[in-house]
């Protein structure tokens, strides 16, 4: 069953699934994740971590874009589907 708690996208598992509700991250960075797609709204799916962890790659809007954890902390959502298993 999907939580309403907010969840950094650092800590999805492969498979799992939040919407964006809002970005931490200022700058230049916040500009570039928000022309990427990472907008409020916009859904987020982990495809995959590397073997040591960082960075991580996330499926939005059909496109694979790997984030590093010093990005992909400061992105938050709602999760909407978990890893089945």
């Amino acid at each position: 069953m999907p939580s309403s708690e907010k969840k950094a996208l650092s800590e999805l598992k492969p498979g799992e699934q939040l919407v964006i509700t809002d970005l931490a991250v200022q700058g230049t960075m916040r500009r570039r994740l928000l022309d990427l797609g990472f907008i409020p709204g916009a859904t987020v799916t982990m495809l995959r971590k590397s073997p040591l962890g960082d960075p991580a790659a996330f499926s939005v809007n059909r496109t694979a874009i790997a984030l590093r954890k010093e990005e992909s902390y400061q992105i938050f959502g709602i999760l909407t589907r978990q890893e089945s298993g």
